[in-house]
């Protein structure tokens, strides 16, 4: 019996929470499709580092289970409240509380159960699609095989019924401790608003405002994790301060009878308003905050996106590039493993030479935005014991400045089919990064770059900035191209070897060229490293930097994408998953308490309000209760994003509007949003009419 009385209350309030059995289809269908990248065999045999994936894809599936607990508690808890009446009936006409319990959890678990069942189909589907994306972003070829995983299956079983059954747990926990008269009472406490000191708390609204105002002054100065931990802590408390302060300040407004009042129908909407905040204070601050959250993480994912898309194509634009810290290498070794498993259509062996000095160097280091004040004495002028001891230690740069010779140089021109340049025995010319053009305008007139016998001085020809690998093959970040007289009076440096082939390369070439390096000289990804010697180095890449012995460009591009897929992708899964949470509690909160509202809006019916006026007062209410948390996130997340956007630019060398990744996430945010607010009003509508 207890069974049939169960399925007849899920079918009958399935209406009522059917937004809640999407967003769980939603989440079980999410689950599924990322959960299959802990089994993914496609492309973990092809990285070394295709760990990181499932590393980070756990790590955001462990606070996604967090999120998707709190959520099924929520709306469990939710729906015991709106449900309390009933449950005191069934006790009074004799029913024991321990039946009620039980039919209630089977409730649960029977909407627990349709929407998983409705989930995994659309999470085998999905899985193909994400599996597709992955291998576009990779440069592999992936065929559609849509097939139920038994692997899979189980892990997101387990995630999903682990959230459900802790969620009912405390569900059962509590409902052991009522009676009739607080199971009667519940419903009524919720709805109770309780008014006190509001003339004190409104003012908890403008200094809410000022305080993120202040704390975001400080933001680009968090240097360390206490200062970041204690900002986080602040930032969290003002949200939740800011909904108490804005209540009381409505609540404040609507009895000083302002004007603004009784302008058409703003009375009945400030006070439906008033106190549904007043009711949901914390929840709207957790809203707020996994709004947040989800804007930050969509933003993220694009930054990554676009610098994918932009950068890494042209990042390293030799098909291989070998190192050797050895000034007199012949490559030997290296050449018969290319001429085993390639087609060479062109290679060269070239030198990268030094002057000893580090005038160059003690440049960059001073001038450059990266480093800002670091390097600088009080005075503004080089702190040299703190230059010469990042030369030996950190690696940014070697030890002494990098000079290229004008003959190898245009070699590589050539060979990367750029425009060969001249120069006179009296100049020379400047190779770097795209990413440092605006910044080394003036890098010229600190240098004193002379002639063959060091008695004049050569003048600054031009400084190019075509793709030149410059993340220590030719140079860290610049190199110093000089007439072939004035490198023949310079010391070899190191040397390198640029490999043009024919056709690509294959998947594992790099690996057998790394696998002549001892494994104590490699890195924890197995490839050869940049050893400190004082003639290797890395540039000032601090945002995405991949500096190795062996380049093959064929291998490191799809590589480095799988890296950044491994952020782009849980980023992307966080937040769609905080957003669909979110959006849910507003839905179903709205939804539940259409039957309250119901009575209200006739009433203004009975006094005279079109059925046009009602429907347009019903979209003004909802996009109020709608826009409150999402705008506030916005505020907050926005002026987190577009400061991160402007840092992420100036590091990477991206050309973008600082504005564009806050701004698509944005309208992937509203997208989302419209679909939940147009079900909310449409099932609104409904049950405001009366309808079936």
């Amino acid at each position: 019996m207890y069974s049939k009385l169960a399925f007849r209350n899920v079918m009958r309030s399935a209406k009522d929470y059917l937004v809640y059995m999407f967003t769980m289809a939603v989440v079980t269908a999410l689950m599924y499709a990322f959960s299959s990248l802990f089994f993914d065999k496609e492309f973990t045999g092809l990285f070394e580092i295709a760990q990181m994936m499932q590393m980070m894809t756990g790590m955001a599936t462990f606070f996604i289970v967090l999120i998707v607990a709190w959520l099924i508690n929520y709306m469990v808890r939710f729906m015991l409240e709106k449900r309390s009446s009933e449950f005191g009936i069934y006790m009074l006409l004799g029913m024991k509380k321990k039946a009620i319990a039980r039919l209630y959890m089977r409730e649960n678990v029977l909407l627990g159960i349709f929407a998983f069942l409705a989930g995994v189909p659309a999470g085998i589907l999905l899985q193909q699609v994400l599996m597709a994306v992955l291998g576009n972003m990779v440069h592999v070829e992936y065929r559609f095989h849509p097939t139920l995983n038994k692997y899979t299956f189980l892990v997101t079983l387990l995630f999903y019924a682990g959230c459900y059954l802790l969620a009912l747990f405390r569900c059962k926990r509590k409902f052991k401790k009522m009676n009739i008269h607080d199971l009667m009472d519940a419903k009524r406490q919720n709805e109770e608003i309780k008014e006190s000191n509001e003339g004190i708390k409104r003012l908890l609204f403008p200094v809410s405002i000022a305080v993120i105002v202040a704390i975001w002054t400080v933001f680009p100065g968090l240097s360390s994790v206490g200062a970041a931990c204690i900002f986080l802590i602040a930032l969290v408390l003002v949200i939740y301060l800011f909904y108490i302060g804005l209540s009381a300040w409505v609540m404040c407004y609507i009895r000083k009878k302002k004007k603004g009042i009784y302008r058409g129908q703003n009375l009945f909407l400030l006070r439906q308003f008033s106190s549904k905040v007043r009711t949901m204070q914390f929840t709207m601050g957790t809203l707020t905050a996994l709004f947040t959250i989800a804007l930050m993480g969509s933003s993220v994912a694009m930054m990554f996106s676009d610098y994918e898309n932009k950068v890494l194509d042209t990042k390293w634009p030799f098909d291989v590039l070998i190192y050797s810290s050895d000034a007199e290498d012949e490559f030997q070794d290296d050449l018969e493993i290319l001429n085993k498993d390639v087609e060479i259509a062109d290679s060269y062996i070239y030198r990268i030479y030094t002057n000893q000095t580090n005038q160059a160097n003690v440049w960059m280091y001073t001038h450059l935005q990266a480093f800002g004040n670091m390097y600088l004495d009080s005075d503004g002028r080089p702190n040299m014991k703190k230059i010469e001891k990042a030369l030996k230690t950190d690696g940014t740069y070697c030890t002494y400045d990098t000079y290229m010779g004008l003959s190898d140089y245009n070699y590589l021109r050539k060979m990367l089919g750029y425009k060969e340049i001249t120069l006179t025995d009296r100049q020379y010319a400047i190779q770097i990064k795209a990413r440092l053009s605006s910044e080394t305008d003036e890098m010229p007139e600190g240098l004193e770059v002379t002639d063959a016998g060091g008695n004049e001085e050569l003048t600054c020809a031009g400084i190019y900035t075509e793709p030149f690998s410059q993340d220590g093959h030719n140079g860290g970040d610049y190199i110093l191209i000089v007439p072939d007289s004035v490198i023949q009076t310079m010391k070899p440096y190191y040397s390198e070897m640029a490999v043009d082939l024919k056709g690509k390369a294959p998947a594992g070439l790099m690996k057998k060229l790394d696998d002549l390096v001892p494994e104590e000289e490699q890195d924890f990804a197995g490839h050869a490293d940049l050893s400190l010697e004082g003639n290797s180095c890395s540039g000032s890449d601090n945002m995405v930097s991949y500096n190795a012995t062996n380049l093959v460009r064929d291998n490191v591009i799809p590589e480095v994408k799988y890296m950044l897929a491994s952020l782009i992708v849980p980023a992307f899964y966080m937040g769609l998953v905080f957003l669909c949470a979110a959006l849910t509690v507003l839905s179903v909160q709205q939804l539940s308490d259409s039957a309250k509202y119901k009575f209200r809006y006739d009433v203004l019916a009975k006094i005279g309000l079109e059925r046009s006026e009602i429907n347009y007062l019903i979209a003004r209410q909802l996009t109020a209760y709608y826009l409150c948390p999402a705008l506030f996130a916005m505020i907050i997340s926005g002026s987190v994003m577009i400061r991160v956007s402007r840092i992420f630019i100036m590091a990477t060398g991206v050309h973008t509007s600082v504005l564009q990744y806050f701004g698509i996430s944005v309208l992937l945010f509203f997208g989302i949003y419209m679909i939940y607010f147009m079900a909310t009003y449409v099932g609104f509508k409904r049950n405001i009419e009366g309808k079936k």
